[in-house]
């Protein structure tokens, strides 16, 4: 009896665990399957749940509709770009309100973190009418460069730098003469690759996820990102929901890449720890 009460617990959080695994992956397996399937048989009742043998039509078909690889290769660049930029620049922002004193530094960052309790959608028209004063509508640059400075990633780490850098390592490379830019490169952005990692992968998957802002900015279709140019062709007549979902599939591989990349990143800078005074 003791053997079984021990056990039983232990089943329950793996019969949970495996059904929490099966509800996280299903959207995932029913986009695949539904990219090898017919119109007329996802719209047949009761819908398939078995891979079809329709996965080459499909494909041609979504080659019909739009220039996939050109698309993808688009929201790559997008993301890859406006990552790369936040991470640099959100870190040199969080090490300035770290590393430094300076008059009304509490009010900045204040203000700054107020200003993540706004909205994005009401600041979409602000952002249209800059984006046209400046003269770069219908350019990937509108897209990646205006988030390169967030609110989110400069809090988060700034969070992490007062967490797990100790000033007395900052005082240290002082004395031996580093410069300020020495610092942040050599002693400060090693020890916070945890804060950087999951800034990456929020920051990429918001870029891939993306929707309004294209929608917005761009206007030539070849400039067109997956969630723009998958959007557009939902709007045809006869919507080959086949090639959509084998399209929609497609677009989920490097996202998921991306998150295995970054986390595996996240999870060893954890297990590095980090220098503390």
């Amino acid at each position: 009896m003791p053997a079984i009460t021990r056990t039983l617990p232990r089943l329950s959080t793996q019969a949970v665990m495996i059904v929490g695994v099966l509800i996280t992956i299903f959207p995932f397996v029913w986009v695949a399957m539904m990219g090898t399937h017919t119109r007329a048989e996802i719209y047949s009742s009761p819908p398939p749940f078995y891979f079809g043998d329709n996965l080459i039509d499909n494909y041609h078909k979504l080659l019909e509709l739009m220039p996939f690889w050109l698309i993808l290769w688009n929201s790559v660049f997008v993301s890859v770009m406006g990552t790369i930029g936040a991470v640099l620049f959100c870190s040199m922002c969080a090490f300035g309100f770290f590393a430094y004193d300076f008059r009304g530094k509490n009010v900045i960052f204040g203000i700054m973190v107020a200003s993540m309790m706004v909205p994005p959608v009401l600041t979409l028209i602000p952002f249209f009418l800059t984006v046209k004063f400046l003269g770069i509508l219908d350019t990937h640059f509108a897209l990646w460069f205006p988030g390169v400075a967030n609110a989110f990633g400069i809090f988060l780490i700034r969070q992490y730098m007062v967490q797990s850098i100790s000033r007395d390592v900052l005082d240290a490379a002082k004395v031996d003469g580093a410069s300020d830019f020495r610092i942040y490169w050599s002693v400060v952005l090693p020890q916070i690759k945890p804060a950087l990692a999951t800034l990456s992968i929020v920051m990429f998957i918001g870029l891939w996820n993306n929707f309004l802002s294209p929608l917005i900015v761009l206007s030539t279709p070849d400039k067109y990102v997956l969630t723009l140019a998958l959007r557009s062709v939902q709007s045809i007549a006869n919507t080959p929901w086949g090639a959509v979902m084998l399209g929609t599939f497609l677009s989920m591989v490097p996202l998921l890449v991306a998150f295995l990349f970054f986390s595996k990143q996240m999870m060893a800078g954890l297990t590095a720890g980090a220098v503390k005074g």
